[in-house]
């Protein structure tokens, strides 16, 4: 399934495929601030429909994640970063994604502010 997602003024527009199974909650300093529940894909599945110029990115801590949000509106969109093997990966908002019911997803717990 193609999914669609922006940021709220739409400078940041993408599609991701993949049916979403789970979702991560974690509790980081920045994903507790921020409320993201985020949906792991290999990153070549998701496909930016703007110019990455359009991104502002933020890194902390080991600055292994880029996290990227819009520097308009302010919503944080996805992240992108290596999974333990070296792939990369794309941690999608899926908040920032149209029609999904939030409501209906199951929802992992990660302790990410332990880390």
């Amino acid at each position: 399934m193609m999914h669609k997602g922006s940021c709220h003024c739409g400078k940041i527009r993408y599609e991701v495929e993949g049916d979403i199974g789970e979702v991560t909650e974690c509790n980081c300093s920045i994903c507790r601030r921020r409320g993201h529940l985020l949906w792991f894909v290999p990153r070549g599945r998701l496909r930016l429909h703007t110019p990455e110029s359009n991104l502002a990115t933020y890194t902390f801590n080991t600055h292994r994640i880029k996290h990227h949000f819009c520097p308009t509106c302010g919503c944080a969109t996805f992240g992108e970063g290596a999974d333990k093997s070296g792939a990369m990966m794309a941690a999608v908002n899926v908040r920032c994604l149209e029609g999904v019911d939030i409501a209906s997803l199951s929802i992992r717990h990660f302790d990410g502010g332990s880390l």
